[in-house]
């Protein structure tokens, strides 16, 4: 089932992918603006060597002439199971698509990442949700959420919390136990 709708999902998401400019962030028109710097730049030129030689890049891939750290936004399909890309955080406008053949293949896929800082799902099967909400290793989930399914949370109406390298007690802000991670729990025994 979740084959048939990969080759127009890749499309979809390639055609809007295009469509974004990329610039001088306080230019309204633009969508992307620069990577932090030379180094991410470096890292997204190797990235895309290793999309090209072991994947197929579906858009993007490119340094942009402006002066500063632009480079283009990507989309990677067609990558071996478990392949570096799809396990590393890169922190660049760089996405990897991946097949599956279910609901459960596709969530250890996600949760074989060492990052869990949030995940998302799109569906009306409440069987499917429920599996999603018990298996799924992230700290901010989301259900139907057309502002985008893996965004962060709502400041101020969401505790906003990272499992596994995403964060560092599974503890979120904004929640009940976010103030008494700063404690120190002590035990005192005094005899008389």
């Amino acid at each position: 089932m979740l084959e048939d709708v990969y080759d127009e999902f890749v499309e979809r998401l390639r055609a809007f992918t295009a469509t974004l400019s990329v610039g001088d962030p306080s230019d309204r028109d633009s969508a992307l603006g620069p990577v932090i710097d030379e180094q991410a730049v470096a890292r997204f030129g190797e990235s895309v060597t290793s999309a090209r030689r072991d994947g197929t890049i579906a858009v993007g891939g490119c340094r942009i002439e402006l002066e500063g750290h632009f480079v283009e936004p990507t989309v990677v399909c067609d990558l071996p199971a478990g392949h570096p890309l799809t396990r590393r955080e890169l922190f660049l406008p760089f996405l990897t698509v991946e097949r599956a053949d279910s609901l459960g293949s596709a969530m250890a896929e996600a949760n074989a990442v060492e990052y869990g800082l949030s995940a998302g799902i799109f569906s009306e099967d409440e069987t499917e949700v429920e599996e999603f909400l018990d298996g799924i290793e992230a700290g901010v989930i989301y259900v139907n959420r057309r502002a985008g399914a893996t965004t962060g949370a709502w400041p101020g109406s969401q505790s906003f919390c990272g499992w596994k390298a995403s964060g560092l007690t599974g503890k979120g802000g904004l929640e009940p136990y976010y103030l008494p991670q700063f404690m120190r729990e002590q035990s005192r025994t005094i005899m008389r």
